[in-house]
């Protein structure tokens, strides 16, 4: 159902609580890619604008919960083994604050924004209240108590005292029902939620395309595991008139075809869903494509010896990469296309002697005419390190949320807010 946006409602004056995606990279005290502050800036801009009182916030990393009793010693790494907690805590802090996110907004907001070293407690509740209209609180990292992400309902209640209206525009998060994301909404006690900007345009873009796609409708999917995305793949055979299949999860369906997959990534347990796959492809009169020949390599290393075989992959080789005919193949597949959907890079992308099929694949949807959706995640990252992200009609904020949109599951931090 359509969603309540934040141009649906009366904000001002009103405490807005927004969740955001700032769990951007930093480097040497460095924001190395701003990408998700500049996306959460229209629905703050827009907000500040029409006088609400906006209370934001994230996680960042995947902290220590460092404002709990004690620290879970079973995730510390051994080399931090002999570090107290106070030592664990003061760096974890040093590295996952928001304050460095704080830093930035107040560059592009005028400095507006007050960061509070806190989420739920005293200091939170003071900067909470001194917040004027139009302007902004940025709450310390979410994710510093464990009571975000087991979506603790006595933390979710102190969280929701700061709106009076819950802002969802964190794409990224919302296939997890946590404190900030569902459980504010979830348990009663913020009546009012909508979707910000950028969520309404991943509904609007997506989910327009999966469910009134235009016509011909291919999907694209790479990545390393066919476990990953059954369900993705189960759920596009329903909609797509053409699935092309790549990256190392093809070769768990080399496998179930009866070709050899060499040293190659191949999940045994799935040959016999893959065979079931490509059946029900064939039923539906879907156009299932794999690989039809492969660049493979003797060792999993950029400068490894390299060769393309056809069909399978030899004995103590393994495939890294679609082969130039394979390229060719699934080109061709798009031309004429009017919705492409893609998520999973063909190869070990990383790598630039095994990233020739991704380059290909991002070269053709950057040239063609149809709407063209990247699904998050690697493809994301890859469509963006070679150039071509100007030229895809949307990329997808949310590499895990994208992949259980594209499953047709429910989304936690969607299904909370309010239906138009």
């Amino acid at each position: 159902m359509e969603k309540l946006t934040i141009k649906d409602i009366d904000v001002k004056g009103k405490k807005c609580l927004v969740r955001c995606d700032f769990n951007v990279p930093v480097k040497s005290g460095k924001i190395t890619d701003e990408t998700r502050i500049m996306g959460a800036l229209p629905t703050i801009k827009y907000l500040m604008e029409q006088g609400a009182k906006v209370i934001l916030c994230s996680h960042l990393g995947r902290p220590f919960n460092i404002f709990n009793a004690t620290i879970d010693r079973k995730k510390i790494k051994p080399a931090d083994a002999e570090k107290t907690d106070d030592q664990l805590r003061q760096e974890t802090m040093e590295k996952c604050s928001l304050e460095i996110v704080a830093n930035r907004l107040n560059e592009l907001l005028d400095n507006k924004v007050t960061f509070v070293n806190d989420v739920v407690g005293e200091e939170a509740e003071k900067a909470v209240n001194a917040c004027k209209e139009g302007e902004c609180v940025l709450l310390q990292n979410l994710r510093f108590y464990k009571e975000e992400t087991k979506n603790d309902q006595a933390f979710a209640e102190k969280l929701a005292r700061f709106g009076d209206v819950y802002v969802s525009d964190a794409f990224g998060t919302v296939h997890r029902a946590h404190a900030s994301t569902a459980g504010v909404v979830q348990y009663g006690y913020i009546k009012t939620a909508v979707a910000g900007f950028l969520i309404e345009k991943e509904l609007n873009v997506m989910g327009k395309a999966i469910e009134e796609p235009r016509r011909p409708f291919v999907a694209i999917l790479g990545g390393a595991k066919v476990s990953d995305k059954i369900g993705v793949i189960s759920n596009l055979i329903e909609k797509v008139d053409t699935l092309i299949i790549g990256g190392g999860m093809a070769y768990t369906f080399f496998k179930a075809k009866g070709w050899n997959v060499g040293n190659s990534l191949c999940e045994l347990d799935k040959v016999d869903l893959a065979n079931d796959l490509m059946e029900k492809a064939k039923a539906k009169g879907v156009n299932l494509l794999l690989p039809i020949d492969t660049v493979c390599a003797d060792k999993f290393d950029n400068d490894a010896n390299r060769m393309v075989s056809a069909g399978g992959v030899p004995d103590n080789w393994e495939g890294v990469d679609i082969g130039p005919e394979t390229v060719k193949l699934f080109t061709n597949a798009l031309k004429g296309a009017q919705t492409i959907v893609w998520n999973g890079p063909m190869g070990v992308f990383e790598m630039p002697n095994f990233a020739v099929g991704t380059k290909a694949i991002a070269a053709a949807l950057a040239e063609s005419d149809a709407i063209t959706i990247i699904g998050g995640g690697d493809s994301a990252a890859a469509v963006t390190q070679l150039g071509f992200a100007s030229k895809m009609t949307h990329i997808s904020t949310g590499g895990g949320a994208s992949l259980e949109l594209l499953e047709g599951k429910v989304l936690p931090g969607i299904e909370c807010l309010n239906n138009k």
